[in-house]
Formats: C-alpha cells, structure tokens, sequence
C-alpha cells in the first residue's frame, strides 16, 4: 500500500517550516511522529498516575518551551526526553497540519521524523509506560469512525484497536489520520 521510498513520497507533502499561529488562550506544541525503517510507527502509552491523559497512546511530544529554537526542536527535545532517543537519529522530514485540542486548547504541531536502524528507546519511566510500534499497514487497516461519550463530551472521529488491546484515539488518532490520509492520497496518484 505504501510508497518503497516512504522518505522521498513524503518529503515533497510535508511543510519543511510550518509557522501556526495559535488563537488567544491556546497553548503551541510539537509532536514527533517516528518512522522506523519506513514501515513502523512509534508511539507511546503514558503512565497510568499522570494527571492528564494518563494511560492514553500519544506520540512523543509536549509544550512549546521559549528556549526551542522553533517547534522542530520542541519535539525533538521531547523525544530525548520521554525516550531517551538523540536528536541526531531523526531526520525531520516536516510537518502534517496542526490539530486544535479543544478541551485542553493546545495546537499541536505534528512532524514526521525517518528513523534508521533499530533505535534503542529509554523511556522516563515517570511519563512512559510502554513503547509501541505499530506496522503503518496495520493502523490503516485499523482505522474505525466512531462517536464515544467522554467525559460529558462526545468523540467524534477514528479510532485504532490494535490486536495488543491498545487503541489509538483523540487528538493522537487525528494526527495518525493525517498521516495515513497524506499517504493514501500519494499512493492513489
């Protein structure tokens, strides 16, 4: 289903400098959506004691901090943080478009990073309960539309069951969907 040069199909669909603007009251984040050997994709689950989204699967990412040279390096800096992984092992392919969080109201920027090899991860053990890797194969076969009632709101969107009785949901699964949707559009043509 995907390109055998994920690397070249994706680099000329990604923006190379995305430059969102946030509304009044958001918060700006970055989020690093690894690939591994251009089939896997890496994401977390975050431990269960956290105090948001405790126990979710989500990329390795987080807020914006003033001293990141721009949001690049804020998921970078948070890769070494929560895995343990140099910045040096990514090659930044670019950018998928920011997604909203409405209940926390952050705007998550969402980049693409080509890992080679076999990384070793080291996740903080306070933040990250496991690390995943997913077949991009297999979270395209996944992909599910639903609407679940979540804490008095309501879901609407995809979500990714995956056979290790993981699922993929929220602002992560927009994100996935993004990419797989970028993919799918590339392979079509």
């Amino acid at each position: 289903m995907y390109p055998s040069d994920l690397r070249a199909q994706l680099s000329g669909l990604l923006d190379p400098r995305p430059d969102p603007r946030a509304a009044p009251g958001d918060r700006l984040a970055a989020v690093l959506l690894p690939v591994v050997g251009g089939r896997d994709l890496v994401v977390t689950r975050r431990t269960e004691h956290l105090p948001r989204h405790a126990g979710e699967i989500s990329f390795p990412g987080g807020l914006a901090d003033p001293d990141d040279a721009d949001l690049a390096a804020t998921a970078l800096r948070e890769l070494r943080e929560e895995l343990g992984l140099a910045p040096e092992r990514v090659e930044v392919l670019g950018a998928l478009p920011a997604v909203h969080t409405f209940v926390s109201a952050i705007l998550i920027v969402p980049f693409v990073g080509m890992l080679e090899g076999d990384p070793a991860f080291t996740p903080d053990e306070g933040e990250i309960a496991e690390v995943l890797r997913y077949p991009l194969v297999e979270l395209d076969a996944a992909e599910t539309p639903v609407e679940w009632p979540r804490d008095g709101h309501v879901y609407r969107g995809f979500a990714y069951p995956m056979p290790d009785g993981n699922t993929v949901w929220g602002a992560t699964a927009k994100i996935l969907h993004g990419l797989l949707g970028t993919l799918r559009k590339e392979t079509s043509t």
